[in-house]
């Protein structure tokens, strides 16, 4: 990642703090046993699942009192709507979800506190098609069959926006079926659905076994990258499906979105520290299974757009800085 460090004074100000609040939160929660945390994640066999478990493994071998339980949810609106109402102190997100959720749009009805430790990694998304059938383009799916990402999930509400953003509205619906990846690939496989929406990793392990047994078509996004981001912010971006990845033989580009490690503002500020000298101690581990090549470093995790970054987070972030 590019771009000059941010000053302890743009950190602090972005977090919407000044100095006396995060010298506070340094020093608070400093004393007694460690928390322990319940983690947000998504279903088994998904990315937000596999960082979730990774980085419950990692704190309880690390030095830290910091003990974390990672729940198997729906992912990104799901683990929202979890924070909100206190069944989880943390959680993963898709950005555009967790923007919805601190501006109270839809699917959320009103402005939900929740602040970002992190932005981890980008989502991918993959709008995939078999290569022998007849749909070429985000247009032709107008009247087929759609699998859409299971309901509650950040996926769904990418797959939902893309859909509007290219006129499958009205006439020209697609008719949705909100499964989840395992049971999208299924579906795609049998015939049942003619494409599917997913926003992952790449490249994620379950569709490129799929594409090993039936040859795939990965549609082209970048066009309805830049309809999304006037539309709805610049949360989403243009990036690129690599040559080699699902057998591709040349790029595709596709759509981009950040994922964020949030927290409740309950949370005490010395455990956000805790769980972020865990993260960035650990994260190729914690990415491993997650996203190929990909890196994190504190320039690119205190991009969280809207959401607040939490006071420990900010603690840590100036300790990176100085």
């Amino acid at each position: 990642m590019t771009g000059r460090p941010i000053s302890r004074r743009g950190l602090l100000r972005a977090a919407g703090l000044g100095p006396a609040a995060v010298a506070a939160a340094g020093c608070s929660g400093d004393t007694g046993p460690g928390p322990r945390l319940r983690l947000a994640t998504g279903a088994p066999g998904g990315p937000y699942h596999a960082f979730g478990r990774a980085l419950a493994a990692e704190a309880a071998r690390g030095d830290t009192p910091l003990r974390i339980s990672a729940l198997s949810t729906s992912a990104s609106v799901d683990n929202l709507r979890m924070l909100a109402d206190g069944s989880a102190d943390l959680g993963l997100a898709m950005a555009d979800a967790a923007e919805d959720a601190v501006r109270g749009r839809a699917p959320f009805a009103r402005p939900t506190g929740v602040t970002a430790l992190a932005r981890v990694y980008v989502n991918y998304a993959h709008l995939v098609v078999p290569a022998r059938g007849p749909v070429r383009s985000v247009r032709d799916l107008a009247g087929r069959t759609v699998a859409t990402g299971a309901a509650g999930s950040g996926g769904q509400v990418l797959a939902g926006r893309l859909l509007r953003v290219a006129g499958l509205t009205g006439a020209r619906s697609v008719r949705q079926r909100r499964f989840g990846l395992t049971a999208s690939l299924e579906a795609l496989r049998t015939g049942t659905v003619d494409a599917l929406v997913w926003a992952g990793g790449v490249p994620t392990p379950a569709l490129a076994a799929l594409a090993r047994e039936l040859p795939l078509r990965f549609l082209p996004l970048e066009s309805a990258a830049g309809t999304l981001r006037d539309t709805y912010g610049p949360v989403y971006t243009t990036v690129t499906l690599p040559a080699g990845v699902y057998g591709l033989t040349a790029p595709v580009a596709t759509i981009g979105v950040g994922n964020y490690l949030l927290a409740r503002p309950q949370v005490p500020p010395r455990a956000a520290e805790d769980v972020l000298r865990v993260v960035f101690d650990r994260w190729r581990v914690l990415l491993r299974g997650v996203t190929a090549g990909a890196r994190l470093e504190p320039r690119f995790a205190v991009a969280t757009g809207d959401v607040p970054l939490h006071p420990g987070a900010v603690a840590y972030y100036r300790s990176v800085y100085g």
